[in-house]
């Protein structure tokens, strides 16, 4: 009875050894590490006997990743940085002031201070009461301001307003189309220009150009970026997809095809 009783405890001792095992191994296939720690209570007998079982369950295997490089890789860090790339390439669209320019400057209850100046090659232009005043490479309003503290050496509180009339735009705002078209040239920036606006003005692409390796160069927060276009494709196939829009200072470059 005693040779029955202890075999029938190694039995269920062996039974749940092999249980855990089980476990152990479709935890490993699912890819995550868990220990086992069995432990067997002193009042254990025949198939009452029952372990006391400690788990440890770890992270999947391989993931050593920092948190902030996950959540960069999640779709929420992919949908901010992509928010964050767009709030820069918004505050760098500003239309700022350049030779060639012809600014309307008015002046509140002061017509004869009111004027229309054209912004000379060296960026400035010359006012009622102020001399010279630096307008290139400022927005607008900017430039306002300066022409009010100018002013209100003479007239209390002042209230400038300046408009551009006629634009030329600052060189490190235009747009720039180089190498295999018509005519290569520097076009001032209009708000939501595209590619193809920019490519009607320069006359088209030449006979040699290479329209579908073409990029544009663009500058966002003191880095450059090459984003590849297609032109060939949407000027004789209409794909729209590559009718990319384009801010101030990007550089559209078209090579010239291999033969």
């Amino acid at each position: 009875m005693g040779i029955n009783l202890i075999r029938l405890v190694d039995f269920s001792r062996m039974r749940l050894l092999i249980l855990t095992l089980l476990v152990t191994t479709v935890c490993a296939c699912s890819g995550t590490k868990q220990s086992t720690r069995i432990e067997w209570t002193d009042d254990c007998v025949g198939a009452n006997c029952l372990p006391v079982k400690e788990s440890i369950a770890d992270a999947p295997a391989g993931n050593n990743k920092a948190p902030q490089e996950l959540l960069e890789q999640s779709p929420e860090g992919k949908t901010e940085q992509a928010q964050a790339n767009q709030a820069k390439v918004k505050e760098e669209v500003q239309y700022l002031i350049g030779p060639g320019d012809v600014l309307r400057v008015f002046v509140w209850r002061n017509e004869e201070l009111s004027t229309t100046v054209p912004v000379r090659p060296d960026g400035r232009i010359s006012l009622p009461l102020v001399e010279e005043v630096e307008a290139s490479d400022k927005t607008p309003r900017q430039l306002a301001n300066e022409i009010e503290q100018s002013l209100s050496l003479y007239i209390k509180n002042p209230k400038v307003s300046v408009i551009v009339t006629e634009f030329g735009g600052s060189y490190n705002q235009q747009i720039k189309v180089v190498g295999e078209v018509v005519n290569p040239q520097a076009i001032p920036y209009r708000k939501n220009m595209t590619v193809l606006d920019a490519i009607i003005v320069v006359g088209g692409l030449s006979e040699f150009a290479a329209g579908n390796r073409a990029k544009i160069i663009r500058r966002i927060g003191g880095q450059t970026q090459e984003i590849p276009v297609k032109l060939k494709s949407l000027l004789k196939r209409g794909d729209i997809r590559n009718n990319h829009k384009l801010v101030p200072g990007d550089v559209i470059l078209v090579p010239e095809t291999f033969f």
